[in-house]
């Protein structure tokens, strides 16, 4: 897979072909990039439901022709009554069941901020058709998606929901078979006919409320109807010929910025070689350092990330401690994290860049008997401390590994681009698009090309320098010779790699688009 596919009248990307399908049908029927947005993220709840759901949360960038970026923060907060005596005689948040069920889901109320902010006139029963139909009808299982039910069967089978909704038959779907979600597809009913809002304050908020009472979450109806959206400015950063643009905190979105103005410093001329390699992992070191230290609930951090991103004598200083030649070392502990980017420009050029997430694979396992809803468990994310950098406390935002990016080229250009991955998100973001818009490779071959991982990957915390056994084995020996702790793992493998999209629209209106074969996805071209 290395041509990009091309197009004039719009375009949409995702990881899931029936997701891309949806959001496709959407532009065709004159929809924005915003609604097929929507229609793809809601799709992508039914179809990956391992990746992503409705009771996770979502963060949007959204751009007009000749307008400012404006971005969508859907993050929810945790629990108005979470303390530390909750969390009593533990070293840390469990990552499943109830307790790890802390925080309010906010990805519904961005779909809803969404089509605000990106316009649209196309009614939300229309934008979830797919999704509903999927979860009715019901959706072949994936290679993917089978492989982590049955990995992820024994630990989850005895949360509340789980076995119920994902176990039929006592147990995990093979690949090929049919996975139905009718209380889903209801709850989507729902959602369709009384609006977005619902979700938060009208009956089905009191039935996701009792469910999750019922279940020990501390999310209470209160924390629901509290809970806003909000449209934000996004973090910007100029490097040379472009303007990058990213998601705030709570996410890392800073440090997909920092490693790509970092890297702008080093003065590589050459694709595909040590420098280049050797140049992003000792950036993303350097962001990482940065973003470990800092990075959390804005109104808690002692740092801003746009400051960070708008002093060039300090990115001079951090640049100017990376070693040309040898790795820093890296006993940075990693972050977790399954997840699903997907993104869409419409004929008029308005662009989406979309991800939203339930943190681990199906989040933290709870399942809504009657609302067949997933909940997330990204307050996981939170440390057991009483104060300093993301500490568990009431009606706080968790950290977020999740950040959807967009560049505006000074020639015209428009692209956005993401990946799932977790710790792998900033990294990939920036292989892709030194590939792309620094070194002149195709949009397609830059993502299929081989990728590397410096920290995580799925099920074992490991902090090696990951590489998909496809490199030049000149290129790993180099590496191994100046420090890396070089790792070679199976070439297009999702589970360490993650799978990444990218769109780009050029000034004269025609559209190019990529997905990866790392996934099931699909590029929709109109």
């Amino acid at each position: 897979m290395l041509n990009s596919v091309k197009s004039h009248r719009g375009m949409v990307t995702s990881p899931h072909h029936l997701a891309s399908q949806a959001g496709l049908r959407v532009l065709q029927d004159g929809g924005t990039a915003a609604e097929a947005g929507v229609a793809m993220a809601a799709a992508l709840a039914v179809v990956y439901p391992h990746m992503t759901g409705l009771g996770g949360d979502g963060f949007w960038l959204l751009a007009d022709p000749g307008q400012p970026v404006r971005a969508v923060d859907a993050c929810g907060r945790s629990a108005a009554s979470l303390s530390l005596d909750l969390y009593a005689g533990l070293d840390a948040i469990p990552w499943r069941g109830p307790l790890a069920a802390n925080t309010v889901a906010g990805t519904v109320s961005g779909w809803a901020r969404a089509l605000e902010v990106g316009g649209g006139t196309l009614p939300l029963a229309r934008l979830l058709e797919d999704a509903i139909h999927h979860a009715e009808a019901g959706v072949a299982v994936t290679a993917g998606g089978a492989a982590i039910m049955a990995a992820k069967a024994g630990e989850l089978a005895p949360i509340s929901g789980f076995a119920a909704h994902f176990l039929p038959d006592g147990r995990p779907l093979r690949e090929g078979e049919t996975l139905k979600q009718p209380a889903l597809a209801r709850t989507l009913r729902r959602i369709a006919e009384a609006g977005a809002q619902d979700f938060y304050t009208g009956a089905l908020a009191r039935d996701i409320a009792a469910d999750l009472a019922a279940a020990g979450s501390p999310v209470s109806a209160k924390d629901l109807a509290d809970h806003r959206a909000d449209t934000v400015d996004p973090l910007h950063a100029r490097i040379t010929g472009i303007d990058l643009f990213n998601m705030i905190p709570p996410t890392q979105g800073v440090a997909s910025l920092a490693i790509l103005a970092l890297f702008d410093r080093l003065g590589v001329t050459e694709g595909e070689g040590f420098a280049h390699v050797h140049g992003l992992v000792e950036a993303t070191k350097q962001a990482f350092l940065w973003r470990d230290r800092h990075c959390g609930d804005p109104a808690w951090m002692e740092e801003t990330a746009q400051a960070l991103l708008d002093d060039g004598a300090r990115l001079d200083a951090m640049a100017a401690r990376i070693d040309p030649a040898h790795a820093l070392a890296w006993p940075q502990p990693p972050s977790a994290g399954d997840t699903v980017w997907f993104g869409a420009i419409d004929g008029e050029g308005r662009a989406a860049s979309i991800i939203q997430s339930t943190y681990f694979e199906f989040g933290s396992g709870i399942v809504l008997p009657e609302t067949g809803i997933t909940w997330q468990n990204r307050g996981s994310s939170f440390r057991l401390a009483a104060n300093g950098w993301n500490a568990l406390a009431p009606r706080r935002k968790p950290f977020h590994t999740l950040n959807p990016a967009l560049a505006r080229f000074d020639d015209g250009r428009t692209m956005v681009y993401g990946t799932m991955g977790g710790e792998g998100q900033p990294q990939t973001q920036a292989a892709i698009f030194t590939r792309y818009a620094k070194f002149g490779m195709g949009l397609q071959a830059a993502i299929t090309s081989p990728r590397w991982l410096l920290g995580r990957t799925w099920g074992e915390a490991s902090v090696s320098l990951k590489l998909e056994d496809r490199f030049d084995p000149v290129l790993i020996a180099a590496l191994r010779a100046a420090g890396h702790d070089v790792e070679l793992v199976e070439p297009f493998t999702a589970t360490t790699m993650g799978h990444a999209g990218a769109i780009v629209r050029h000034p004269t209106g025609l559209l190019e688009g990529a997905t990866d074969p790392r996934s099931d996805g699909q590029v929709g071209a109109w």
